[in-house]
């Protein structure tokens, strides 16, 4: 299997991996296709796709902030069944992050990622059984992602501001001991993530206010 960066639009796999994001991901989850322009020739925007016999069949997108020392999943998508796909990415994944650390000589203290609560969303995320809310809550639990104990909504990437709901912000601590995190630090992630979107929906205001006000938000099993 090969992993694949994409940095284009034009690149013939980036069609493949948006076709496959429109299958699983709700349309509030999905950036336009020609928005995706500028992200793609950001250095910090990493994006791959695994490709298999010529097919993408799964795909990744992430970040790492070394001023905050977290990582960020965008998303991952595990397009079939059978292939090892979650695992290449992911091992693939640790290693281009554990790499990226290493170059701007910080130490992580973990990984953000939005997790679909299956008992909010009705998605099926496009029947692909790997995408199916409930094992992949599941299988990132067991990784070791836990739920950070505020009520999570983001602004829609449609541009549109509304709320999406139906996800819990997750992280995935470097040291299991790590119990919380500083919201001040939770409040910086956010804020920056979403810089990118200039409509927010009042829902979000909301929370990053309440944010603001507390010291620390506990980490809870997922």
């Amino acid at each position: 299997m090969e992993y694949h960066r994409i940095q284009s639009i034009d690149d013939p796999r980036f069609a493949q991996m948006y076709k496959l994001m429109q299958e699983v991901f709700p349309p509030e989850e999905v950036l336009e296709y020609s928005l995706w322009a500028e992200p793609l020739k950001d250095e910090g925007i990493h994006v791959y796709v695994a490709v298999h016999q010529d097919e993408v069949v799964g795909a990744t997108e992430y970040r790492y902030y070394a001023d905050f020392r977290v990582a960020m999943t965008d998303f991952t998508i595990v397009g079939q069944p059978g292939l090892g796909v979650g695992r290449f990415l992911m091992k693939r994944r640790e290693r281009d992050i554990e790499g990226l650390a290493q170059a701007s000589g910080t130490t992580p203290i973990g990984m953000f990622a939005e997790i679909y609560d299956p008992y909010q969303t009705m998605h099926n995320f496009g029947g692909v059984t790997p995408m199916n809310p409930y094992v992949r809550r599941e299988v990132l639990s067991h990784i070791g992602y836990q739920r950070l104990d505020f009520p999570y909504v983001h602004p829609s990437w449609d541009h549109e501001g509304q709320a999406v709901s139906g996800l819990d912000l997750c992280f995935l601590p470097t040291h299991d001991e790590l119990g919380e995190l500083p919201a001040s630090l939770i409040h910086d992630f956010l804020t920056r993530y979403y810089s990118a979107l200039p409509n927010k929906p009042q829902e979000w205001q909301a929370m990053m206010d309440e944010l603001a006000q507390r010291p620390s938000v506990k980490l809870l099993p997922l």
